[in-house]
């Protein structure tokens, strides 16, 4: 499919896996980019193979999200370069280590990562996407984000925030012309898994999917303005029922009578 020249994205988390692989799809659609993270050299490479093979224009931006200087410069970026278009939130810190057993400073960087960092970076962009009447915004998530019981606590409620963050945001900002999308990754086979200490041959391989995959298909569910993608799962029923649910509660959850479950006691 060809695509027209559609502005730049920026993509944190780049330099591999995931973010590495919204960048190859990216600058084959037609997109220029800023690639975001701390490895210079993997950055550098990936930009001078992607330039070599797309034309694009690719700048590589080295940048530690969890210091706040690096984090600031990401932001400034974001509010003062009026070619950006898309911004991916691809960076994430993750562990499967049980809530008591891992260190809090590393669960504070955690929140700082997945939670704040992705929050200002889309405080900074959204103005700009509003004032130019179009944009996009995609935030990798996961598929803790709906089953928080399945990994680390802190994990799997930072992701729950990104979720949440986003559907918040498609509501408010799909009359301004800005697409939004959470991407919800199931086991997927990236360094992710050996990084937060569980290699991933520790894996049941029939609940891995393959990187390009699930990038391919949350691509593919961007482009048809699905809010929710979860590649992983064959039988959407299950998530359109949780939602249909869910949003059937909201007229419900605010009254001023006690519940009269509670009038014997």
């Amino acid at each position: 499919m060809a695509y027209a020249q559609l502005g730049t994205a920026l993509i944190t988390g780049a330099s591999s896996g995931i973010g590495a692989l919204y960048a190859d799809r990216l600058a084959r659609r037609g997109y220029d980019l800023v690639l975001v993270a701390r490895n210079r050299e993997r950055l550098n490479d990936l930009a001078n193979r992607l330039t070599s093979e797309t034309q694009r224009n690719i700048e590589v931006f080295p940048a530690d999200l969890a210091q706040a200087r690096d984090l600031a410069r990401v932001e400034g970026k974001l509010r003062e370069d009026a070619s950006l278009s898309l911004l991916v939130n691809n960076a994430g810190l993750g562990t499967h280590t049980p809530l008591l057993q891992s260190d809090v400073e590393r669960m504070t960087t955690m929140i700082g990562v997945n939670v704040t960092a992705l929050t200002r970076l889309t405080y900074a962009a959204v103005p700009g996407f509003v004032a130019r009447g179009q944009g996009g915004i995609i935030n990798i998530s996961s598929i803790v984000s709906l089953a928080p019981e399945l990994l680390n606590g802190v994990y799997g409620a930072s992701k729950a925030y990104v979720t949440a963050f986003t559907q918040s945001l498609s509501k408010e900002l799909a009359a301004q012309g800005i697409k939004v999308q959470a991407v919800l990754p199931g086991a997927t086979a990236t360094d992710f898994w050996a990084t937060g200490g569980l290699p991933l041959e520790n894996l049941d391989p029939s609940i891995v999917m393959a990187a390009p995959d699930l990038v391919d298909a949350a691509l593919q569910d961007f482009d048809a303005g699905t809010l929710i993608s979860i590649p992983s799962m064959h039988d959407l029923g299950h998530f359109q029922r949780f939602e249909a649910s869910r949003q059937a509660m909201f007229d419900h959850l605010s009254n001023h009578r006690l519940a009269p479950r509670y009038n014997a006691a």
